[in-house]
């Protein structure tokens, strides 16, 4: 009896350590689960934490990129159609469209480009392609001092009223315009050409003096903005009438239908006033070459239209 109540015995303990055992074995299994949904959540926190960092930040993005859209929307993305087209220039051109909204966005990039939301004489440039024939002066672009084009050459007495000097290419076109001319029985006389800085800076003190700076300033360019000094531009008339009378003159017509043949426009007309800052001047044609001219002449503008549209790069 003692014997099977011993191995009794043993039976029940082998069965409570077996028992313990099972209970171990099920608390891991139960609590790992917790452990590692708990793990996981944690993944997840972090997770979500980074993606609302990257988020904000994308946000951040989208919204500079949107105000820059937004004003490019204000000009109907003209930015994608003109190659002229300046970032740079951007709030200009909706400041300008602003106070213009009866112009279309095209003449307003060309404006704002040729300066025109600011003052005449302001942000001075200077004068690019000296000593060519693609030069711009205007009351933007400054020539300087001491600039004076290269190769000179004195136009025949023929066909000037005195002694005149233009740029040499300028002088052999004119030079053929006026023989051309003559032959159909139309005289194109030569009578102002180049002009250093000093003879204009006194020929503008002198208007000033007379009728005032904001008078002179609407007939007469500031010393180191004249085209005169380009060695580019010709003042003429037909040896009869004075030259602010050419207008009137069957030279005149002439010079409409056939200037541009040997590469010269008529720079200031009272249409283009408010671009170029000078009254209607029938007498003053600048030499820019042939191709230019014919351009011109196909496609009416100023030279400042075409010099930000084709050469202000």
């Amino acid at each position: 009896m003692a014997k099977k109540g011993k191995k009794k015995k043993n039976l029940f303990l082998l069965a409570d350590i077996l028992l313990a055992v099972i209970l171990i074995v099920v608390g891991v299994i139960i609590i790992n689960p917790f452990k590692s949904d708990n793990k996981a959540k944690d993944k997840e926190e972090v997770k979500g934490t980074d993606e609302n960092q990257n988020e904000g930040k994308d946000k951040e993005i989208v919204k500079e990129k949107t105000e820059e859209e937004i004003k490019l929307e204000k000009l109907n993305n003209i930015n994608e159609k003109l190659d002229f087209f300046k970032m740079e220039n951007l709030d200009r051109y909706i400041a300008y469209k602003e106070k213009n909204p009866n112009l279309d966005d095209e003449t307003v990039v060309v404006y704002v480009n040729i300066g025109l939301d600011q003052e005449f004489y302001t942000n001075r440039k200077d004068s690019p392609f000296k000593d060519t024939n693609k030069v711009i002066t205007n009351k933007f672009y400054f020539l300087g001092e001491n600039y004076v084009p290269k190769d000179l050459v004195k136009i025949s007495s023929a066909n000037s009223a005195r002694e005149l000097y233009l740029q040499k290419d300028a002088a052999e076109a004119f030079e053929r315009m006026a023989n051309d001319a003559k032959k159909e029985g139309y005289t194109i006389r030569a009578v102002s050409t180049y002009r250093s800085y000093s003879y204009q800076q006194g020929l503008y003190n002198n208007y000033v003096n007379q009728d005032g700076k904001a008078a002179a300033d609407t007939y007469s360019a500031r010393a180191g903005y004249s085209e005169h000094q380009t060695g580019l531009a010709a003042d003429i008339d037909n040896a009869n009438l004075s030259y602010t009378s050419f207008g009137l003159s069957k030279e005149f017509n002439w010079m409409q239908e056939n200037c541009y043949k040997y590469g010269f426009i008529l720079r200031y007309t009272k249409a283009n006033e408010f671009i170029t800052g000078y009254k209607d001047e029938p007498w003053h044609y600048r030499y820019v070459g042939v191709e230019i001219a014919t351009y011109i002449k196909e496609h009416p503008m100023t030279y400042e239209e075409y010099f930000v549209r084709f050469l202000d790069k």
